[in-house]
């Protein structure tokens, strides 16, 4: 049951009615209860992995809280650490790690397999994995109290608007949240319906059109050269953006309509001056997670200058590792990582580039040059994440620069499909360059009623169309 689905729809009026029809102290249960449900519709037998992470996690937190001396919480800690982690290695990257030996063995003539098991990645399984996470650490160190209500933690953990793909919220902003009585406000239901109309546009108009044209080309790499993969490239910049903010925008609408606040996850990541912005603005609850749990527990930039740009560079290889169990992403990983500390050896390359072109420091073509270094080089990195295999992604390197005056591209998905992407891929970017100051939802709620109504009808129509004939995709963060 993916949020773009009618199925969906269904599952949240029938939720969102009964969450506003019965008492505040009943309806943990019936979140709850709900919550397991929307799990198991992807498969079943996961249900008892996300039950047993959570009794787990929680009796670690309630041990902590009782040892009043950080050094005798330190045995619980590091045993949820274990936990969390060995969970996490086994279900999602012991095939990996075994493929990998298997292959450093078979290029030494060494006759021994690694056994592979055989199953599905459980899905969420990163996301709720890093909240519990990030949860037992902020007790450790005495950041939150320990949840002693064993209903509400578990609503912490399987809340259904974040489990599958996040945002990963912290406990002491969410948590509060489940205990408090949230009476119906019509502002911020119809809030929250304008966000998940946005995201759902986003999702089905933006992302799932744009896949059509990125998967012909990278999962048929042989077939193409220059101009289509070039393009390929640039849409899938677009289409993950689309897809991972989509969902993360109908997340927070859906979860703002029932009254609770989930930390907001992007703001206009490609209008970024550096790759340090970047990560400001992409993916805020992980990269802000990375800071907090890893980067800054390994001294951040306290110390030596070598020591820091290690620091980086590790924190971003586990980012990698984190979004996928494949050289691809730890490629990915790595090359961010490298670029961030070229940024800090130089001093912001992009501003000096952009400072020797225009020296006119608070000029626009100033910041434009550094935007454009900078999505440049994000986008070059989307290629690795993309591709199904190092092979391809190299491939696609090297071919990119063949330029081959019969493929322009357009010929791909044809030529009325490729004018409606270059069309929504130019009206999502005047959209971005007004949302400065003021998100597009909220602006459109201060309209007058008929104008808003007009926009609404016309939205629903071209999604529920497009959703009927066009292509369906899931959302791509799902497999991580």
């Amino acid at each position: 049951m993916i949020f773009s689905s009618f199925q969906f729809a269904v599952f949240f009026l029938i939720t969102v009615s009964i969450y506003y029809s019965i008492p505040h102290r009943f309806r943990w249960i019936m979140l709850l209860g709900v919550s397991y449900y929307f799990y198991m519709c992807w498969k079943v037998e996961y249900i008892f992995l996300l039950l047993g992470s959570t009794l787990v996690n929680y009796i670690i937190g309630i041990r902590m809280t009782a040892i009043p001396e950080k050094k005798g919480r330190w045995k619980y800690l590091r045993f949820g650490i274990l936990f969390n982690l060995g969970m996490l290695f086994f279900f999602k990257y012991f095939n990996f790690f075994s493929r990998s030996i298997n292959e450093v063995f078979n290029a030494w003539n060494i006759l021994y397999d690694v056994p592979l098991f055989h199953m599905l990645l459980p899905v969420g399984i990163s996301f709720y994995t890093f909240q519990t996470l990030g949860y037992i650490v902020d007790v450790y160190n005495g950041r939150t109290r320990a949840e002693r209500h064993p209903g509400i933690f578990a609503l912490f953990v399987a809340f259904w608007p974040q489990l599958l793909a996040g945002p990963i919220n912290r406990a002491h902003l969410l948590l509060p949240q489940f205990k408090k009585e949230h009476p119906f406000d019509y502002q911020g239901v119809t809030d929250g319906l304008r966000l998940m109309l946005w995201g759902l546009m986003k999702k089905i108009i933006i992302a799932d059109h744009l896949a059509v044209y990125v998967n012909r080309v990278y999962n048929h790499v042989g077939d193409y050269q220059g101009v289509p993969l070039i393009l390929a490239t640039i849409f899938y910049t677009i289409q993950i953006y689309c897809d991972f903010s989509g969902y993360t925008d109908m997340a927070r609408g859906g979860a703002k309509v029932m009254g609770y606040d989930l930390m907001e996850n992007f703001n206009r990541p490609y209008f970024s001056t550096s790759f340090r912005d970047f990560w400001q603005r992409w993916h805020i609850s992980l990269s802000t997670w990375f800071r907090d749990y890893l980067y800054i527990p390994l001294g951040g930039n306290r110390v030596a200058k070598w020591h820091w740009y290690y620091n980086l560079f590790i924190t971003f290889l586990l980012s990698g590792l984190w979004h996928g169990a494949d050289w691809t992403f730890v490629i990915w990983g790595a090359f961010h990582g490298s670029v961030l500390i070229l940024e800090n050896m130089t001093g912001g390359f992009q501003q000096r580039i952009a400072d020797r072109l225009f020296p006119n420091k608070t000029s626009r073509w100033n910041h434009a040059v550094q935007v454009g270094i900078t999505m440049t080089m994000v986008c070059f990195a989307w290629l690795f994440f993309r591709a199904n295999s190092v092979t391809d992604a190299f491939s696609i390197i090297r071919k990119m620069v063949l330029i081959d005056p019969g493929q322009i591209g357009i010929d791909v998905v044809g030529a009325h499909s490729f004018i409606f992407i270059i069309f929504v891929i130019f009206s999502l970017f005047l959209i971005e360059m007004t949302e400065g100051k003021e998100k597009i939802h909220e602006t459109i709620g201060r309209f007058p009623l008929p104008v808003r109504w007009t926009i609404y009808t016309v939205s629903v129509w071209a999604v529920f169309i497009l959703s009927v004939f066009g292509v369906k995709q899931e959302f791509i963060y799902f497999q991580f």
